[in-house]
């Protein structure tokens, strides 16, 4: 295969996973959620009374939101035993990511670098043009929720990971690192080595073993009892987590009044959709 042959077989594989992607968030939205109220637990707090070995996340979401390690209260036992399988097999499950509120997940969708790495990864799509603010519209759909019943985090119902050697601490490589957004990112993308995919799926496993699906556009992302899992699992019945909005000191959850409102409406994320554009142009005259 001819490296452009190859440029064109990847970047037809990325625009069809996130038709996909797109086209399973169309069938996200209407389903049922029956929120159970249920409380948030800490997960750090879990894995130190369990003394299971895990780590977690040091970096800030985007650069300066803070991580919050906590998932609901009935899937925390599920992530520790997780771990413990993990530590069974000579791994360290690390926790990427867990619950983001409404508010934290507003500022990521709207946050520059985010845009921006979209819009590259758009362009490249499109063979090397700026693509029409449709496609870009709904690539970032699924590639940052911005409406709160498609995004697990804010369900208190998600966790994201990497896994690494028990041993020598250095990460089980599964072909990128924690929030790649290329053509491996797709749990089975053809573009990574067996090894990696091998990887992939044994680590998927012990996941879904103990209740998670996982997101087949993301390696790293896994879920349960959430609208989103329940259509991937194919459970017909009401899924029990929806967007919430969660009090720390009394750990009390809201439902989220409109679960279905956008976080920004669409007039503003097509001025984030320009503003990347322009930031792009001024890059590449300064580049000159």
């Amino acid at each position: 295969m001819t490296p452009d042959n190859d440029g064109a077989a990847r970047r037809a594989y990325w625009a069809e996973q996130m038709q996909a992607g797109y086209d399973l968030i169309q069938q996200v939205l209407p389903f049922e959620i029956v929120e159970c109220h249920e409380p948030f637990a800490s997960i750090v707090d879990a894995a130190a009374t369990a003394d299971v070995e895990m780590e977690f996340s040091g970096t800030k979401i985007a650069g300066d939101l803070e991580r919050v390690f906590f998932i609901r209260a009935g899937l925390v036992d599920q992530v520790i035993t997780v771990g413990q399988a993990m530590n069974a097999r000579g791994w360290i499950l690390k926790i990427e990511d867990a619950f983001r509120s409404l508010e934290m997940q507003g500022q990521l969708v709207r946050k520059q670098d985010v845009f921006d790495a979209i819009l590259e990864k758009c362009i490249w799509e499109n063979n090397g043009e700026v693509p029409a603010s449709e496609l870009i519209f709904h690539r970032a759909m699924v590639l940052i929720a911005n409406i709160p019943k498609t995004g697990t985090h804010m369900s208190g119902s998600a966790i994201d990971i990497s896994v690494l050697d028990r041993q020598n601490g250095g990460e089980i490589w599964r072909g990128g690192p924690y929030l790649e957004m290329s053509e491996r990112t797709p749990m089975r993308s053809p573009f990574v080595t067996p090894e990696e995919l091998h990887n992939r799926l044994e680590i998927t496993a012990v996941l879904e073993d103990h209740g998670f699906i996982h997101f087949p556009f993301e390696f790293w992302h896994f879920n349960q009892g959430d609208a989103l899992g329940h259509v991937l699992g194919g459970q017909t019945g009401p899924a029990r987590y929806g967007p919430v909005d969660w009090d720390p000191d009394s750990n009390r959850v809201t439902p989220c009044a409109d679960p279905l409102a956008p976080l920004h409406s669409l007039a503003a994320i097509e001025e984030e959709i320009a503003a990347a554009i322009a930031r792009r142009q001024a890059r590449m005259e300064q580049d000159r």
